[in-house]
């Protein structure tokens, strides 16, 4: 990371006057993590360390991973990840015994950069077995206060929109935002069963005035209208809970009792961006091996190429009691609570170019 002064001379991170600048930043950091330390431990909590290197990163197919080499001490080369996110090896502990655990973890996603994305990043997860994943959601509403008072912040905001994290939260399903915000009739597009329309929700999204490529899928197409037409409405003067995605959009969430088209699936919104993203977990391995081959192969049409599947947390899953858990941006937290414009504003050393 660099800064350009006003005479266009641009200054590392580590410059003595730049880290001057940022230093409260970093130290506002440190007290919203120990404060939501400290919360989670008064829940019951106990705090994990997941390893980072993996023989599988996640199998979603749009979430690209940095690949490495272990080298054994007989020379055998076995290809290894740096982990997208704990969630793997964190389900692994459930099954193991464990109940109710968290993590911050440090976590790598290639292919991202930019105002709300580093590739090297803290991932906040934390796990409640036995637990529904509304009182998930209460969890996130919760630390969202929580970091609030720490940082000394009364909104979370990001260019010019704010979120108050302590006002009751507006609580949206999927449906309900694109009919709102896109005029989309969602759920018309989705078989009774969960299997998407393709053709109908182009057809959609053409009315919206979503312009898509021929050869977008579904997927695509469901994205593109939640970034252009649902994202930037949510979250805006205080907290929005997005919930009931499709199943088609929640690989690793069960189907909700009584609606198979959608999942237990939401996301936590402040000022227009996502901060958090939870599920009711899937336990069953063999619904969860077909999502993931079925992700795998989209993502060797799309990029070529695919990572194996973890045999160990599938076979974990049927060990693995009913829980529900979340994923929260630590870093983007920080970022909107402190009201800064790039996440690496508030990251102890932005990663740097070789140039």
């Amino acid at each position: 990371m660099r800064r350009a002064d006003a005479s266009g001379d641009r200054r590392p991170w580590w410059d003595k006057a730049v880290h001057g600048d940022r230093r409260e930043s970093l130290r506002a950091r440190g007290r919203v993590k120990a404060a939501l330390r400290s919360h989670f431990e008064a829940e019951g909590f106990a705090e994990v360390e997941c390893a980072i290197l993996q023989h599988s990163p996640g199998n979603e197919a749009h979430l690209h991973a940095f690949a490495t080499e272990a080298l054994a001490p007989d020379g055998r080369r076995e290809t290894l990840y740096l982990h997208t996110s704990p969630e793997f090896a964190a389900k692994k502990l459930l099954a193991a015994g464990e109940e109710r655990i968290f993590e911050f973890a440090r976590v790598f996603r290639n292919r991202e950069a930019g105002a709300l994305h580093a590739r090297e990043f803290t991932m906040l997860e934390w796990y409640r077995a036995n637990a529904p994943y509304e009182r998930t959601v209460d969890d996130c509403l919760a630390i969202l206060a929580r970091a609030a008072k720490a940082a000394n912040a009364t909104a979370l905001t990001f260019r010019g929109r704010s979120a108050d994290p302590f006002a009751a939260p507006e609580r949206l399903t999927v449906a309900e935002a694109f009919h709102r915000f896109a005029g989309v009739g969602l759920l018309a597009t989705i078989g009774s069963t969960g299997e998407a329309n393709r053709d109908a929700l182009a057809a959609a999204a053409a009315a919206a005035g979503i312009r898509f490529a021929p050869d977008d899928d579904w997927s695509d197409i469901f994205s593109r209208i939640l970034v252009e037409k649902v994202e930037p409405r949510l979250g805006l003067g205080r907290i929005t809970v997005l919930g009931d995605y499709p199943v088609v959009e929640a690989a690793l969430a069960r189907p909700k009792a009584g609606d198979p088209r959608v999942a237990e699936r939401f996301e936590i919104y402040a000022a227009g961006v996502e901060l958090a993203n939870g599920f009711g977990e899937l336990t069953d391995p063999r619904i969860q091996r077909a999502r993931f081959e079925a992700e795998m192969a989209l993502k060797e049409r799309r990029y070529g190429e695919r990572y194996p599947l973890d045999e160990s947390f599938l076979d974990a899953l049927g060990a693995m009691p009913e829980a529900s858990g979340v994923a929260l941006g630590f870093d983007r937290l920080v970022m909107l609570l402190l009201g800064a414009p790039r996440i690496a504003d508030v990251l102890w050393t932005p990663a740097e170019s070789g140039g």
